[in-house]
């Protein structure tokens, strides 16, 4: 691929390049970077073409290591970068709208990644790739050579080859945009693409935010799960020695507690009919009659929470920030939620004990706001079933009435038992849940979870219709969207009923999830333009849970910003059912 280039390295060169580039509706933009953290190395180059005239900027010839965001001479490349239009083609953009956003001090304006776009039409298909070498071969048939990718960004005087690369790099974006797009057009995709290139920039900036954690208070948590997890091992043991044929020399049973084939032989020794798999939810509904069980749950449950929360967390905090800046995955699953590595924040557990440690800085605070059962509410919004959208319109405890309509008896006399039974019949009917699955996590007989669900659709027919329309329809036209559109593609075998079973779920269970990410990631969006020059800033996210710091002073207002745009991302896809996001100002994370 041969392509014109403009080396610029003065400051009025700048200024012509980025006037005459600004007219343009769309630009390929790239950055060539030192290191992969921001934080650690320096931006050498700023790329921006048209497709047909490319323009590298060298940020040396303007700030050798020095901090170029105080540099008045790069006030063109800010504010053509930080403008809406032109529309800036990247791949993977978040990459360089971190590098600019922490060394030139901006938001990239509006975008169009080449990535997102990729994973958006590959829908699912878990044998693409999205490199850029990969897009463009596949969609241009052009192959793109990355050899320079690591070479010395940081010399002197950089080499003919490097600023080609670079250049090129810029270059090949913009007809592939051409084609993406069109394949988006074509796929019915541009909607969600639209919200995905939306919140390129907020994720960006929350990664660079970083949230705070008191490192003190984590360790002392640990301390108190450890001794925690001491005693219960004990205890586990004592349980256990009964059912292990063989004593040790002191006369008591020892077996390794996280030893699945020790653990399941210990307990079919003591006649507990555990089943072939020890997973959680299917050990649950034995726990009320064996608390053998239940002590085992709790022992694991410790022992993960040490392994997957332990000391390691610690090893991700900047010493220069004192945050942890972890990295957030756009499209981590099909149905377009979020993953989160390095580390993995949104599985901090629940507990209090662990959250707390997540806090504001000193002279801020946290603003904690998460949709109340929005998958259940989009639910209801698809199935148009008006004894499901009345009962969030009523304002009554959802979970109450629904166990009030399962049990036959008024809301007033539910006990918690069926509250508690009802919230996981509902969550489970999200998941497209059968009898033998409701079975298995209550402890009832099959024939008595048949007859649950069988009352429970017998109040809300509608509900019923629509999830067996998505099920078969999932099977029929192996494929499931969203309200924005987002597609995921099914593959499965005719012949193997369990696939064709696990595709009517996932065709249940797609839409509604997608949607949900659909409608935080709109949420984001908005939310990024509300606190705009304000001390808020964006810290972290939990599927249906947002997360900001701000000021104590600027706690009032940012908590309405937050409600505001929750509220009104979510209305755009949900029109009959009330939206409803519970908010909390504290210095934890807690609620």
């Amino acid at each position: 691929m041969e392509v014109y280039f403009q080396l610029i390295e003065e400051p009025e060169k700048l200024r012509e390049a980025c006037e005459r580039l600004s007219g343009e509706k769309f630009l390929g933009f790239d950055t060539e970077t030192s290191e992969l953290d921001p934080r650690d190395g320096v931006l050498r180059l700023v790329q921006l073409s048209n497709g047909r005239d490319t323009i590298v900027v060298d940020l040396f010839k303007f700030a050798k290591y020095g901090d170029i965001k105080e540099i008045n001479e790069l006030e063109p490349l800010r504010k053509l970068l930080e403008a809406k239009r032109p529309v800036k083609i990247a791949h993977n953009a978040k990459f360089d709208a971190k590098w600019v956003g922490h060394h030139l001090g901006v938001d990239v304006g509006g975008t169009f990644d080449t990535m997102i776009a990729s994973q958006l039409i590959s829908a699912g298909d878990q044998d693409r790739r999205h490199s850029l070498a990969d897009v463009a071969s596949f969609f241009l048939g052009t192959e793109v050579d990355k050899a320079e990718q690591i070479s010395d960004w940081t010399a002197d005087t950089l080499s003919g080859s490097q600023i080609e690369y670079a250049a090129k790099d810029a270059a090949i974006v913009v007809p592939l945009r051409q084609k993406l797009a069109e394949r988006l057009k074509a796929d019915g995709l541009e909607r969600v693409a639209e919200i995905e290139f939306d919140c390129v920039t907020p994720i960006a900036r929350m990664e660079l935010n970083g949230f705070y954690i008191d490192q003190e208070c984590w360790r002392e948590q640990l301390s108190k799960v450890k001794v925690e997890q001491e005693t219960i091992a004990f205890e586990l043991q004592e349980m256990l020695s009964a059912g292990v044929a063989q004593a040790s020399l002191f006369g008591a049973a020892q077996i390794n507690l996280d030893s699945q084939a020790q653990v399941s032989d210990a307990l079919r020794n003591l006649g507990v009919p555990i089943p072939d798999s020890t997973r959680a939810w299917q050990l649950q509904p034995l726990a009320k009659d064996y608390p053998v069980i239940g002590k085992l749950l709790e022992y694991r449950g410790v022992a993960k929470a040490l392994t997957s929360f332990g000391e390691n967390i610690l090893d991700f905090v900047d010493p220069r920030t004192g945050r942890i800046h972890a990295d957030f995955r756009q499209i981590g699953a099909p149905t377009g939620r979020f993953s989160c590595s390095r580390p993995n924040l949104q599985q901090i557990p629940h507990g209090p004990e662990y959250r707390r440690c997540f806090r504001a800085e000193e002279g801020n605070t946290l603003i904690v706001a998460d949709y109340s059962q929005i998958e259940l509410r989009i639910l209801a919004e698809f199935s148009g079933d008006e004894k499901f959208i009345e009962a969030f319109r009523s304002g009554q405890d959802f979970h109450a009435s629904a166990a009030a309509q399962v049990f036959g008896v008024p809301v007033s006399d539910v006990t918690p038992d069926q509250r508690s039974f009802a919230k996981r019949l509902n969550f489970g009917v999200v998941y497209g849940i059968g009898a033998q699955r409701l079975a298995t996590i209550t402890g009832f007989s099959e024939r008595e979870a048949e007859n649950v669900l069988r009352r429970y659709f017998a109040t809300y027919r509608g509900l019923d219709e629509w999830l067996r329309a998505a099920g078969e329809r999932a099977v029929t036209e192996r494929a499931g969207r969203t309200a924005a559109g987002r597609l995921a593609r099914f593959r499965f075998d005719e012949d193997d009923r369990g696939q064709i079973a696990s595709t009517k779920r996932n065709g249940k269970n797609m839409p509604i999830q997608g949607t949900s990410a659909d409608i935080l990631k709109r949420a984001l969006a908005l939310l990024h333009d509300a606190i705009k020059g304000s001390s808020a800033m964006l810290v972290n996210i939990v599927h249906d849970e947002i997360v900001v710091e701000c000021s104590e002073a600027e706690a009032e207002i940012t908590s309405k910003r937050l409600k505001d745009s929750m509220t009104a991302a979510a209305e755009e896809f949900i029109k009959r059912v009330p939206i409803d996001v519970d908010v909390s100002v504290s210095k934890e994370w807690s609620r």
